[in-house]
């Protein structure tokens, strides 16, 4: 009798453990697979790096990718393997497409210009640069507010010249609130937020970040999805 019972007990579990399993993959899905309604927000697009891995552009832009912006380096040394290629998928599957430098608080201004500079061509078919502000919990040793301000408009003075374009900011909450840097440049922004609306920001967002793991055929490791304010 007890045997009878631990089996009928082991075989319900067994089933429960499958259903929440089964249940679990569909609401992931669910949430990976989702984003904002096109008759919402007609112009959407993505955000990669050679992290996301080797991308098949033409589905991309078949499943609806209107633009891509391309990380092309990071701080004052890091420059992505894949920009290259990222850049010449997006073009021939005929995305609009840009480039993106992720800026540090622990290099020098002048030195992340030259190698955005000397990464990036002069291309007029390109989208406006964008300058990425995340905070890096390595970097230890941070400039206050005045002094932030300052490297940045050298910054964006030095890029905005090769590229001839204004640039757009990529600014994360955690950023924002530490320096409140959508008040204190006069420049678009580009805030981060999955599936809520950010308002975060002393400014409207043109471009908003609705997802950081949206899966598309494409993209087998995900990517991060935007959309930009119709």
């Amino acid at each position: 009798m007890r045997t009878s019972t631990l089996k009928r007990w082991t075989i319900g579990l067994a089933l429960l453990a499958l259903l929440l399993a089964v249940l679990g993959g569909l609401i992931w899905g669910g949430i990976t697979g989702w984003a904002p309604s096109r008759k919402d927000y007609p112009v959407q697009g993505l955000y990669v790096s050679a992290s996301d891995g080797d991308l098949a552009w033409p589905t991309l832009a078949a499943m609806g990718a209107d633009f891509a912006y391309v990380r092309a380096s990071a701080g004052g040394a890091t420059r992505d393997p894949r920009f290259a290629a990222n850049i010449k998928g997006a073009r021939f599957s005929g995305m609009r497409f840009g480039p993106v430098h992720e800026f540090s608080l622990c290099a020098g201004e002048a030195q992340q210009a030259e190698l955005f500079i000397t990464t990036v061509p002069r291309d007029p078919a390109m989208l406006p640069p964008v300058v990425s502000l995340e905070l890096d919990e390595a970097c230890k040793s941070r400039p206050d507010r005045a002094m932030l301000l300052g490297e940045l408009n050298t910054f964006l003075n030095q890029i905005e010249n090769h590229s001839g374009k204004p640039a757009l900011l990529r600014i994360s909450s955690e950023f924002e609130s530490a320096y409140q840097i959508s008040d204190g440049l006069a420049r678009t922004v580009w805030l981060l937020g999955d599936f809520v609306p950010p308002d975060y920001a002393a400014k409207r967002w043109v471009m908003w970040q609705s997802s950081s793991f949206y899966r598309i055929n494409g993209a087998p490791q995900g990517v991060r999805w935007n959309v930009v304010r119709p």
